[in-house]
Parts: structure tokens; sequence; C-alpha cells
């Protein structure tokens, strides 16, 4: 099994344990030694991992770090573990900061299971950076995480490669995450700067407040343009037609719900759209003429042939905390959480290969 599903599998069981994950030990137990497994490293091997390494540290005698792992015998990352319910945001890792610097290992790992900071030494050779240039949440992640996750994996774990475009990673991070704050609060000069490109009065207090949820609400409203754009391209281009977003015609027929009645079934234009940006993906492969969806009460399925037995994936767009994608990559259906429905395109692999099965 890839690391692919096997990450996924793993954040299928992470998803359904949490409420049972309540302190460190069972952390590791049922989330971290999974993980580092799932990376291709024998948790069973004391010679590749090593839990509770011990190594002096000036004064500190007999400190320990979670688990160190060796790649060809070499010390290359360190893991501090903390409870599930621990923000990392405001954990302390200073044993982490201290063992980073007396030992040869490049990374560092501070996780609860759920999310996975990776730290190196890019500001300040054999100190150990403060913030992280890669951050891996389990039950929250894409395509490009997998991607970047990938390089830590035993196979084709490569120091270089990965310092090479760590940098690059951290800053663009970090830039991605000022983006994301200037569109949930924009700035008084940066809403200064943008209304002075059009409005000729004077600037005053007054008009920058009355111009801010202006500037908020353009951003906003031109990310969605965009988003909306590039789903209409990608439809086009795999169909070669005219992009057109197609309203489907629903089967009277739900997937499976044995308490629910075709009158309390509501399709959203989100599980349309969801519905359209599937078949776009699944375009090379088979002809769009099969592809259907079967809204339910719960979940709306999206099945190849109108069968109930070759399910590309269900929408759940029911809730209203939270959009998941359940897909049958693995040897079991797996939830991934959405935060917009554009990140489906983010599962293109994933979905393509269960179409593939059944061809």
């Amino acid at each position: 099994m890839e690391i692919v599903q096997k990450i996924a599998a793993l954040a299928g069981r992470a998803r359904d344990q949490l409420d049972h994950i309540t302190n460190e030990e069972a952390t590791k137990n049922a989330l971290v030694m999974p993980f580092i497994q799932g990376l291709g490293y024998d948790v069973f091997n004391p010679t590749e991992v090593l839990p509770e390494f011990t190594a002096d540290v000036g004064l500190k005698k007999g400190e320990k770090v979670d688990y160190a792992i060796k790649n060809d015998g070499a010390l290359s990352i360190l893991i501090e573990c903390k409870p599930r319910t621990t923000d990392l945001a405001n954990a302390q890792f200073s044993q982490l900061y201290r063992y980073f610097n007396c030992t040869e290992a490049k990374f560092a790992i501070l996780t609860n299971g759920i999310e996975y900071r990776f730290y190196s030494d890019l500001d300040d050779t054999n100190r150990l950076d403060n913030r992280p240039f890669f951050t891996f949440r389990l039950t929250d992640y894409n395509e490009r995480d997998i991607e970047e996750l990938k390089k830590f994996a035993k196979p084709v774990f490569d120091v270089d490669a990965i310092l090479s475009t760590a940098n690059r990673l951290k800053y663009t991070n970090l830039a991605k995450a000022a983006f994301s704050q200037l569109l949930r609060e924009p700035p008084r000069e940066f809403v200064k700067s943008l209304a002075q490109e059009f409005y000729e009065g004077r600037m005053t207090q007054q008009v920058l407040d009355e111009f801010t949820p202006i500037v908020r609400d353009a951003m906003s409203q031109h990310i969605k343009e965009l988003v909306s754009q590039r789903l209409k391209t990608a439809l086009a281009t795999t169909t070669g037609d005219e992009p057109q977003i197609e309203t489907p015609e629903l089967s009277t027929t739900s997937a499976p719900a044995a308490d629910s009645t075709d009158s309390d079934i509501e399709t959203t234009q989100e599980e349309i759209d969801g519905y359209n940006i599937i078949r776009a993906i699944v375009a090379a492969e088979v002809d769009l003429d099969r592809v259907h969806m079967r809204d339910a009460k719960s979940y709306c399925a999206i099945l190849l042939d109108d069968n109930n037995r070759k399910p590309i994936c269900r929408l759940h767009f029911n809730a209203k905390t939270k959009k998941r994608i359940e897909l049958w990559d693995g040897e079991a259906p797996v939830k991934h959480d959405i935060a917009a429905i554009t990140d489906i395109f983010s599962h293109r692999e994933a979905i393509l290969s269960t179409v593939q099965k059944y061809l």
C-alpha cells in the first residue's frame, strides 16, 4: 500500500477514534506510531526507530525525546509528541530544541498526532528554527501536502533534496497565512492605498471605515469569480465543449438510506457543482453519460453506470460545520475534509484510481 493510501486510512481511523485518544501515550500508539510506519519506517526495529531516545545535553542529563529516526544508520529526524488535545501553537518544545542542537539530525517534528510541524535550521545553522517550514494536518490535507510529506518517506529520504525546497516552502506557507489574514482583516494602510486608486476625496478615518468592508467584500468576490472561472475552464478542457455547468436530472432512487424519503432530499447547488467537478476529473477516462448522481438525505453519491456497486465518491455537504468527500481509493472508504468545493480537484488521482478499477 502506498503512502497515500496509508495516510488516508490512518486519517479515517483517527476521525473515528479521536474521542478515545485522551493522553500522550494513546496519542503515540494510535496516531504517531502508525504515522511513522506510514512513511515506511519499522517502528519495531530499534535500530531504525528509537523510542525514548536519550542524549545528554549540557547540564541536562537523561532527558528523552519521544522518537528518533535513523536513515542508513544516521540520525535524521527527532520527534516530540504532545497529547492529542494540545494546541501546538502554544506548546513548548525546548527539549526538542536542545536535542536538535547537539545531534546530527537535520529535521525535527513536533506533533499532537493530528498536526505534524516540521522544523530544520534554515535561519541559523545548527539551531532549530522557531517556525516550521512545513505543517501536515492528518484530518485536513491536500495533494500538495502529500507530495511534501512523501519526501520524508524512507525509500526516498534525501536531506539535501528536502532542504533545497524547504526555505521556499516555509515562506510560501507564511505568505499564504498572511494573505488569509489580509482577506479577513485588511489593514488600514492597505485599504487606504487601494482606495486612493479610485476615491478622489479626502481620506479621513470615516472614509477608511466605510471602505474597509467594501475592500474585504471585493477581494472575496474576486476570488470566488476566479474559482468559478477555473471550474468552467476545467470542464471545457476535459469535455472539449463550451464551458457549461450541468444541472443533472436526479434519479428517483436514492443511495441506501433507510430513513430517507424523496421529500426529505434537497439537492443543493454545492452538490451540483461537486458533481460537475467529478465529471470534469473523470472525463478523460469514461464517457460522461456513464457518470450519475444519486442524492440521499445524508450524502450525495456519484456513481459509475448508475450502479451502487461502482461508487466514485460521496459528497457529504449537508453538515453545518464541515464538508467532506468520501473516497474508495484504498481498502475501505475514507472521508476527507474539504474547505471549498474546488478542493475536490486535489483528490484527482484518488478519484481516477477508483474509476479505473471499474473499467
